[in-house]
């Protein structure tokens, strides 16, 4: 059974299934702007970054974060992963979670 305290992965359109829950999500920098990241995550996503952010504009990051009601993630936690992610890679793990999501996560 998943914990209840699981951060399941996720990408851009499976945000409005999550709001509220605490996630996990890869996704590549593609502007910064104050407290505010933009990463494209198969879909943009809007990040609010805390103090220990230190985000690239170019490189791929996965933030831990509670996704908010308009569907931005408020970063809990994050970490570079620099330029050379395989995101097709990322795409199918974040399917096999929701494929068998009792393994995963609780809804």
């Amino acid at each position: 059974m998943a914990d209840p305290l699981s951060t399941p992965r996720l990408t851009s359109p499976h945000l409005e299934h999550f709001t509220s829950r605490t996630i996990r999500l890869v996704g590549r920098v593609t502007q910064l702007r104050g407290d505010n990241a933009t990463l494209d995550s198969d879909g943009a996503v809007t990040a609010h970054l805390n103090r220990d952010s230190h985000l690239t504009v170019g490189n791929w990051v996965e933030v831990v974060g509670k996704v908010n009601g308009d569907l931005s993630v408020r970063v809990l936690d994050s970490r570079d992963l620099g330029r050379d992610v395989d995101f097709e890679a990322v795409k199918a793990v974040v399917d096999a979670t929701h494929r068998y999501k009792e393994i995963f996560y609780s809804e």
